[in-house]
Parts: structure tokens; C-alpha cells; sequence
């Protein structure tokens, strides 16, 4: 079992960067694939970046070349590196684990989420 918390998010203008970040706590290190999901408002939630266990990344084709997933060495702290936003990226963002094998953008996938944090584009 693992608890799963996000930070950062917050309000940026069209063309800026933010950072969110996500802490793995508990069974962390057994853990296959985490992304990134997001779910903008009256939409489905929808997959933006994966990281599986070896350091392969997926990434949804709305964000590649402008968002970066990275994990720590020790593979409990999961960051989302978001440049070029654009007003579409404006979301609540969710970090979510899993020990299955296999990593996609498929929400199924995934047993562990956070509560998410908000980011909010203007433009």
C-alpha cells in the first residue's frame, strides 16, 4: 500500500512553467509505473506522462515537447516539468502509482492516486 500527495499547481499565464511534484509514502520501492493524469472541468480524466520502473516515458501527443516526467533515484518522488502552457492545460492534476506490470496512460491501470492540485492557465 502507498499514499500518494501532489504539490505545487497554482495560477500562470499562457506561455509560462510550473512544477508539480509528487511524494510516494509506504510500500514505494516495489512500485512499476506512476504518471501524471489530469481532468479538466465537465471532461474525463486523461493521461499526460508515464514513468515505468527502468526510466521508459509516455507522453500524451497534446504535451510532448513541452512537458517533462522525471523521477528521483530512489523512485518515491515524482515530478511533471511543464513548459509553453497553454489555456487547454488548465486542469486538476493527478499522480497516481501502480504495481502492475505494463505502464500506459489507461487510468484503469493505476490503484493509487492523490487528491490532485489544481493548475489554472490564463490567457
Amino acid at each position: 500500500q502507498v499514499q500518494v500527495v501532489e504539490s505545487g499547481g497554482g495560477s500562470v499565464q499562457a506561455g509560462g512553467s510550473v512544477r508539480l511534484s509528487c511524494a510516494v509514502f509506504g510500500y514505494w520501492y516495489e512500485l512499476n509505473c506512476m504518471a501524471w493524469f489530469r481532468q479538466p472541468p465537465g471532461k474525463e480524466r486523461e493521461g499526460v506522462a508515464a514513468i515505468e520502473k527502468g526510466g521508459t516515458t509516455t507522453y500524451a501527443e497534446s504535451v510532448k515537447g513541452r512537458f517533462t516526467i522525471s523521477q528521483d533515484n530512489l523512485g518515491n518522488t515524482l515530478d511533471l516539468q511543464m513548459n509553453s502552457l497553454k489555456s487547454e492545460d488548465s486542469a486538476m492534476y493527478y499522480c497516481a502509482a501502480t504495481y502492475r506490470r505494463g505502464c500506459t496512460l489507461q487510468s484503469s491501470n493505476f490503484d493509487y492516486w492523490g487528491q490532485g492540485t489544481q493548475v489554472t492557465v490564463s490567457s
